[in-house]
């Protein structure tokens, strides 16, 4: 994670810089650069994606995007996944997914990845609860857990390959454990 130097830079002179890879995000007036996604973290937000899609896309509920970039509340943030209710996704003037999205993810997911800052990730997913998120994960492959943050709530940390993961109710359809989460990592 790399902090930027600058120190006055405002949001919105933040969202006309260019684009970097990986990822760099706003927040507190700072920009952090996301680390480099690794194997480990790759493979489950790839499976992620996959699966919540087949559940919610063509019955246009929701759709789920992969590193999209999140302004909102003062933040510009890049959750590994973010998930909108099909009705909440920005549109342009042509009726196509807008480029921009100014609004909190419904669902929001995140993979630590080695050299991160669990509290800067965990951060992330509280300032998307506090502006209407329905639900944040927090997905630990070094340790095979999964924290489930409900909003106004005390999270819940999942380590039981059996145990069911919450989410939120528009993909209510979806079931999942941590088993099978982390079963995505063997070959």
């Amino acid at each position: 994670m790399v902090k930027s130097p600058i120190k006055s830079l405002t949001l919105e002179d933040f969202l006309k810089l260019p684009e970097t890879k990986p990822a760099t995000e706003y927040i507190n007036g700072q920009i952090i650069q996301k680390p480099m996604p690794q194997g480990k973290h790759s493979i489950l937000r790839g499976e992620l994606l996959s699966v919540i899609n087949k559940v919610v896309e063509n019955r246009k509920i929701a759709l789920a995007f992969p590193e999209l970039r999140c302004t909102f509340g003062g933040r510009s943030i890049v959750p590994d996944v973010a998930v909108f209710a099909w009705e909440r996704i920005p549109l342009d003037e042509r009726g196509d997914v807008a480029n921009v999205f100014q609004a909190y993810p419904d669902w929001t997911i995140e993979i630590l990845s080695p050299d991160q800052s669990q509290t800067k990730v965990t951060g992330n997913i509280l300032h998307c609860l506090k502006h209407g998120s329905r639900l944040g994960w927090l997905i630990d492959p070094g340790d095979r857990s999964v924290l489930v943050y409900p909003p106004k709530q005390q999270p819940e940390l999942l380590q039981e390959e059996q145990e069911t993961l919450a989410v939120p109710d528009l993909v209510s359809n979806l079931q999942l454990t941590v088993g099978q989460l982390f079963g995505w990592l063997k070959l």
